[in-house]
C-alpha cells in the first residue's frame, strides 16, 4: 500500500510540473508574440511622428527636438531592443536563454534616455512658464543638443556598466529612475501651482505680470506632455518594483520570472504608446501626421 501511496504522489507531482510547464510556454509564446506586434507598432508610429516633427515648425525648436530624440529613441526600442526581447523570452522555451545581454544593455541605453528625455519635456515646460520672455534666450537649439548627448553618454555608461557589474548597473537605473520620477512631479506641481495663482490673480484684478505667454496653448501643451508622463510612469513603475525585487530576492521563482518578463513588456509597451499620445494630445503634429501619410498614399498609388 505504501509502495502505491508514493507512486502515485510521484505521478501527481509529474502531472503538476507537466501543467506548469505548459503553462509557462504559453505564458512565454504570448509574450514573445506580444512583443514582436509592438516592435512594429513602435517602430512604425514613431518613424510618423519623427517625420511629422519634422515638417512642424509652430513648436519652438527646442521643444521639437527633445520631441524628436524622444520618438528616436522608442524608434530604435522598437527596432533593436524588443525584437532581442521578443526572442529572449522564446529561447526560455528551451531552457537556453540566449540574447540576454543583448536586449538588456540595448534597453538600458534606449530606455533610459527615453526616461530623461520625457523629464527634461517637463523641465522645458517650467522653464517656458518661470522664464517668461527670456526662455527663448535661454533654452536654445544649442543647450539643448548638449543636454541630449548628456543623456546618450548616461544612458550608454549605464549600458556598458552591466557588462562591469550587473548590480550596480541595476542600480543606477533604479537612481535614475527615481530622480526622474520626482523631477517630473516636482515640474508639474509648480506648472499647476503657478497658472492657479496667476488665475486667481486675473480674477482678483491683482495680476502684476510675469506670465507673458500664451496661456490657452501652453496649457494645451503641458496637458499633452502630462499625457505622455503619466503614461511613462505607468509603463516603467511595476519595472523598478520588479527590479528592487530581483535584487532582495536571493532565489527567483517562475512566478517572479513572469512578473519580470511582463514588467519589460510593459516597458516596451511605452515607445508604441507615446506617438499615439502625441497624435491625440498635440494638434500641430497629428496635422503634420495626416499629411504625411496622405503623401504616403499619394506615392504607393
Amino acid at each position: 500500500m505504501a509502495n502505491f501511496s508514493t507512486q502515485d504522489g510521484n505521478n501527481t507531482s509529474e502531472m503538476n510540473n507537466a501543467s506548469t510547464s505548459t503553462l509557462l510556454t504559453s505564458i512565454f509564446v504570448f509574450l514573445s508574440a506580444l512583443n514582436i506586434f509592438l516592435s512594429i507598432t513602435a517602430s512604425l508610429g514613431n518613424a510618423l511622428i519623427i517625420v511629422a516633427l519634422q515638417k512642424e515648425t509652430s513648436l519652438h525648436p527646442p521643444t521639437t527636438l527633445l520631441f524628436r530624440s524622444l520618438a528616436v529613441t522608442d524608434f530604435f526600442a522598437g527596432l533593436v531592443s524588443q525584437p532581442l526581447f521578443a526572442v529572449s523570452v522564446m529561447t526560455r522555451i528551451i531552457k537556453m536563454n540566449y540574447l540576454n545581454e543583448g536586449y538588456i544593455v540595448t534597453g538600458f541605453i534606449l530606455c533610459g534616455i527615453s526616461v530623461l528625455t520625457s523629464t527634461s519635456i517637463s523641465v522645458d515646460r517650467l522653464l517656458a512658464l518661470l522664464l517668461g520672455l527670456r526662455y527663448r534666450h535661454v533654452v536654445t537649439l544649442r543647450r539643448t543638443r548638449a543636454v541630449i548627448v548628456c543623456f546618450f553618454v548616461t544612458g550608454i555608461s549605464c549600458g556598458t556598466m552591466h557588462f562591469l557589474n550587473k548590480n550596480i548597473a541595476w542600480i543606477a537605473v533604479i537612481i535614475f529612475g527615481v530622480i526622474s520620477l520626482i523631477t517630473s512631479i516636482f515640474s508639474y506641481t509648480t506648472i499647476y501651482v503657478r497658472l492657479q495663482q496667476h488665475q486667481a490673480q486675473l480674477k482678483n484684478h491683482t495680476y502684476k505680470g510675469g506670465i507673458p505667454l500664451n496661456l490657452t496653448r501652453y496649457k494645451r501643451t503641458v496637458s499633452s506632455i502630462a499625457w505622455v508622463q503619466l503614461a511613462l510612469v505607468g509603463c516603467y513603475l511595476p519595472y523598478f518594483i520588479m527590479s528592487i525585487l530581483r535584487l532582495s530576492i536571493t532565489t527567483n521563482g517562475k512566478l517572479i520570472e513572469v512578473l519580470y518578463l511582463a514588467a519589460v513588456t510593459q516597458i516596451y509597451l511605452n515607445s508604441s504608446l507615446n506617438p499615439i499620445l502625441c497624435c491625440w494630445k498635440i494638434r500641430e503634429v497629428r496635422q503634420a501626421a495626416k499629411d504625411t501619410l496622405r503623401q504616403a498614399f499619394r506615392v504607393s498609388r
